[in-house]
């Protein structure tokens, strides 16, 4: 089956890959940068994953710090009122969630669920709009999701990650984060022949809570990375199923529009999820006892 893209005409398992591959560039080990031949390069840099972050990054930034500064005690205009539900909505969250003191993790918050649900959101445009557009002025690849790439969904999940290890340090000291990693969840035996058990036991404690410890980061960007790439394929298998007529075309854009009602749940559920867990994950690490 030949799909018509900004390509030409294309097999569908061209249309995939060519709709899936990321606009890359990287470095040789002759100091020479190259464009969309890094395989194997661990120090490629997806580009187009990095633009879209960025830019709807800067987005939430200018959209929120306006209406901050048109806040009005009066009559608040509609975009203020939605940015107060918004802003009250992570508030009420971090406060039954969080139960720890510090300043940061509801700003952390807001900025996680606005700016993750921004970068889902460029999912339910329509999936040939703007790799046709960029191809033509010569740009091959264009990857406008930033959640369907692993590296950015694990680049923030690591920055929480750095944040749970801080957290957990400030709040226990490090003998307390060391003590959670080696006599937990046995209770390693402190006098008598148990000693012997001991190294053992501490051992064990140290894997397990270490695989524990390691799995929060993965799990976060994998479920985010996972629901979205899935999403993303859902709308190019139906760009596939229904080319090539118009009549097919009219059938494509009402399954589109089925699946784009749907997914904006995904979208907005995805966000929620990083943001509650990352919430939580920080309580856990704030909490003394």
């Amino acid at each position: 089956m030949a799909v018509e893209g900004g390509h030409g005409a294309l097999t569908s398992d061209q249309y995939i890959a060519h709709h899936l591959q990321n606009l890359q560039v990287c470095r040789t080990e002759t100091g020479e940068w190259i464009w969309n031949q890094c395989a194997g390069n661990p120090m490629t840099i997806n580009v187009d994953s990095m633009f879209w972050s960025i830019l709807l990054g800067v987005v939430f930034i200018t959209l929120f710090s306006r209406a901050a500064r048109k806040s009005s005690s009066g009559k608040p205009s509609k975009f203020q009122a939605a940015v107060e539900i918004i802003v009250g909505f992570v508030d009420g969250s971090v406060k039954d969630t969080f139960h720890g003191k510090s300043r940061l993790i509801a700003p952390l918050g807001l900025t996680i669920f606005v700016w993750v649900f921004l970068m889902n959101l460029m999912d339910l445009i329509p999936v040939d709009w703007i790799p046709l557009a960029a191809g033509t002025i010569g740009i091959p690849y264009m990857k406008v999701v930033p959640s369907t790439d692993v590296n950015v969904t694990f680049g923030m999940s690591i920055s929480v990650f750095v944040l749970i290890i801080f957290y957990t340090i400030k709040n226990k000291g490090v003998k307390g984060f060391i003590g959670e990693l080696t006599l937990h969840p046995i209770a390693p035996p402190t006098r008598g022949v148990g000693l012997i058990a001991a190294p053992f036991i501490i051992a064990f404690n140290f894997i397990l809570e270490s695989v524990a410890l390691i799995a929060k980061p993965v799990s976060l960007s994998l479920r985010l990375f996972g629901n979205m790439f899935a999403g993303e394929l859902i709308f190019i298998l139906i760009a596939i199923m229904f080319s090539g007529h118009w009549l097919l075309g009219i059938g494509g854009g009402v399954l589109h529009l089925g699946w784009a009602i749907f997914h904006l749940l995904i979208v907005t559920l995805q966000a929620f999820i990083f943001m509650m867990l990352t919430i939580v994950y920080l309580s856990l690490a704030s909490e003394t006892h």
